[in-house]
Formats: C-alpha cells, structure tokens, sequence
C-alpha cells in the first residue's frame, strides 16, 4: 500500500445544529482550505483488498476486475483501524462540501487521477405542508438531481472513470436506461477515455441525445436493459472494451455509498428512521448499508441503523417478489415496464446484497403502480415546489403506501431519494393561451 500521504489540520469546530447542518455547502469564516483543497492534496489511502460479496475471497487490489471467480459482485475493503487514526469529524469538517471530502474511505489513490466535474454535496430538502397533511413524522428529500449530469449516477460512474483512468482502461461500455449512460460519456470523455453505451430504444430523448452529446456512442437496442447487458457482455472479448455494468466492476458501490457518508454528516452524525430507495440495480442501497457499517467501525456514528426500503415499480418488481418469498435471489420480471425507467431493471446482478440489507435493517421492499407515481410526483410539485423524477416520486408514493398499511407509523423521520432532476423527464403538456389581441377578463385569469 502506498505511503501515506500529507494530512490536513485544521481548527475543530462546534458541532452543527439543523439549520447548519443543511446549510453544510456554505463557507466556513474560519476555512483557510482552497476549495479544490480535496482534489489537489494528497491524502492517506487505506484500500487493502477486494473480496467477493458471495463467498469472502480475496482479489488484490489495483488491478482491473469484473466479477468474481464467482460472477458476483467484489466489494472494496479497508483499513478501518487506520482510517480512523487518520480522519476525525472535526477535520472533515474543514474540508470543500464534495463527494471527494471523504478521500480516506473512497479507492482512488492519486488526486492525478481524481476525473471531477464538480460533485457537489445535495441538499436535505424537508417537506413540512406534506408531513402535515399526511399528519406523519419528518420528511425530508435529498436531492440527487444537483450532480453533475442531473442524477446520482454521477457518484458512481466518477468512482469507476476514476479508478479506470487509474488503471489504464482506455475503452469503457455499459448498458443504460439513460442517466448511468449520460453520467459515464461525461466523466469518460473529460478522463479521455473511450465509451460505446447501449440502451432501450425507448430511452428518454433527452437522456439518448445528452450521452452521444457528451461524446458517447450510443445505440438504440429494441430490448431492455438487461438485454443491452448481454451486447457489453459478449463485447468485451470481441470489442475489447470494459464492462462498467451496474456491480460488474467493483468501484460504482464505492461512488455510491457517498450517499451514505454525507447524509449522516449532513443529520449531525446520525442516521434517519427509514430511508426510501428507489431500487433497480441496487447499487446505492447496496453502498449506504456499507457506509453505515463503515462510519460505525471508524466511530463516527453508532450501532443506530435506518430501515432501507427498496422502492420498484408494480411492472417491475422482481425485488420486491424476492422478499415477499423470502428467497436470496430475484429471478428475472418478465413483460418489465414502468414510467419510471431508471427502475426498470428486470434482473439485478446484486439482488442478493439489495435483499440482505433490506433484511438485516429491518425494512422492506414495496411495489407502487404508475399511477401513484405520476400522483405523487403531480402532488410533491403543487404542494412543495419540488420538481421529482419518476423514481423520486416513486419513493413519496411508496412512503404514502407504507404510513397507509403501518409498515410506518407516523413519528418515524423518513428521507426519501430523488435520484435526478425532474427536468429529464417529460411532463405534462400546458395548453392554456392567451390572445393579446383580443380584450382580456382580468378578473377571470
């Protein structure tokens, strides 16, 4: 493992009370940081080995992997023990309000690799008009569409560009229901790497245009999106290129638990009562359950865990069938469909992790129709002013659901992921003119 790197001190700070907490992007009087302090300076790395999610073996670090000899998924390991001598709260505190503030628990070793195009930290959004109508407990949005590209996927594809810029990969393929794809070409094309990506042909527009825009080549498949997963899977020998399939590649999880890291320092060092995932692939479910259990081994948070609930779409839903039966693996949704095409994923090459954490945490996985998600996402808009996508308002629909049935009861704080910007998305035409021409009933406008 490399020598470690300088550190940073810094003055400790009083803790943050809730207004500081969501106001945890703004400057410090007292910062003497740069704010690309996170992306110029060297930090201690504590990556150790990789280790197949299935059977626990072991794979050397800083090599290129896909699977495991297994074909499961390799999760990252640490040196706990080490990350914690090295990282307080108090100097995490100091640091710039991006993804990269936790270098010591993220695998890129090098801020000469570090590819960035500002991953900035998302705002807790609460919903208090809504919490009042529905008379629950708190809750609160955390707004994934402020990434760069307008979705999560930027927190896992940058950890993967990243890694692969590491370690020479110089063409890289996925398959896409349209954000993973946008967030891939961006952060590819700033690394100077390759990437052919492949997705349904029934892809949003804007999604298909903004990848080939960000310097990807992009097909148009007529199947699903596992479908596109056999193309990149039976190219990788043929085309040469590298499969950056949701957990075929171990460093997307990696990107994805930062989720977990800055919402717990966002809540003061602590977790909330439920949390709402909109689950396809699983790999930010899969990431925050690793964060959690991470932050408590360095002693940042307690034993306190959230309930994850995992939120697909009633057209596809094999997660949710999984847990129902009580079995470890989802077979694949035949027929899939659902307006909210970022869950439109018939088979999850994790669903086992997806499922142990949803069961170790004591949650649940729940199916919403389409129509519930198209009301929740038309009542989240008209009663906070907040703009979900598809997958997002599946998380409100799903807690609507779940307050409903008892699954949760009324004084549980609750945080709901919207994972991208409501903008990607088409919405509801408006028809309603005025003609300037013509005299104008201002009484009745």
């Amino acid at each position: 493992m490399p020598a470690a790197g300088k550190m940073d001190c810094f003055v400790a700070s009083a803790p943050r009370n809730d207004e500081q907490q969501n106001a945890f992007g703004m400057r410090r009087k007292n910062r003497t940081v740069k704010d690309n302090d996170n992306l110029t300076i060297e930090r201690p790395t504590f990556v150790t080995h990789l280790e197949c999610a299935m059977e626990g073996d072991h794979y050397p670090a800083d090599q290129v992997h896909n699977l495991s000899k297994a074909n499961k998924p390799l999760l990252v390991r640490y040196d706990l023990a080490g990350v914690k001598k090295a990282l307080t709260k108090d100097a995490l505190a100091q640091r710039p309000p991006d993804l990269w503030r936790y270098r010591e628990m993220l695998p890129v070793r090098k801020v000469s690799d570090i590819v960035s195009l500002g991953e900035v930290t998302t705002p807790l959004i609460r919903l208090p008009k809504l919490s009042k109508k529905l008379g629950g407990g708190e809750i609160i949005v955390k707004d994934e569409g402020r990434l760069p590209t307008g979705s999560f996927k930027a927190r896992g594809l940058v950890m993967a560009v990243s890694m692969g810029k590491a370690l020479g990969i110089r063409h890289m393929a996925m398959p896409t229901n349209g954000n993973a794809g946008a967030a891939l070409a961006a952060y590819a094309t700033n690394a100077g790497i390759r990437t052919t990506i492949f997705c349904p042909a029934d892809t949003p527009e804007v999604n298909v245009s903004e990848i080939e825009l960000q310097g990807a080549t992009v097909y148009r498949v007529n199947g699903l999106i596992d479908d596109c997963g056999k193309i990149v899977g039976e190219g990788k020998a043929k085309a040469g290129w590298f499969d950056t399939s949701t957990l075929k590649e171990p460093y997307r999880i990696e990107g994805k638990k930062t989720m977990g890291l800055e919402l717990a320092e966002q809540l003061g060092w602590d977790v909330p009562d439920v949390i709402f995932y909109p689950t396809g692939g699983g790999t930010g479910l899969i990431g925050m359950w690793k964060a959690f259990a991470e932050l408590e081994t360095i002693g940042f948070i307690g034993a306190k865990r959230p309930r994850m609930v995992a939120v697909q779409a009633a057209g596809c839903a094999p997660i949710v069938r999984a847990f129902d039966d009580g079995t470890e693996h989802a077979p694949r949704w035949e027929d899939a469909h659902t307006i909210a095409s970022g869950i439109r994923v018939p088979q999850a090459v994790g669903d086992f992790l997806i499922l142990r954490a949803v069961r170790e945490s004591k949650g649940f996985a729940i199916a919403v129709t389409d129509e519930r998600i198209s009301a929740a996402l038309n009542e989240v808009a008209r009663e906070e002013g907040l703009l979900l996508c598809p997958e997002g308002a599946a998380t409100y629909a799903a807690y609507q659901q779940s307050l409903a049935d008892g699954r949760v009861t009324k004084n549980e704080r609750v945080m709901l992921f919207n994972c991208a910007t409501g903008l990607k998305y088409p919405l509801a035409p408006v028809t309603r003119t005025l003609d300037r021409h013509q005299p104008i009933d201002y009484a009745k406008l």
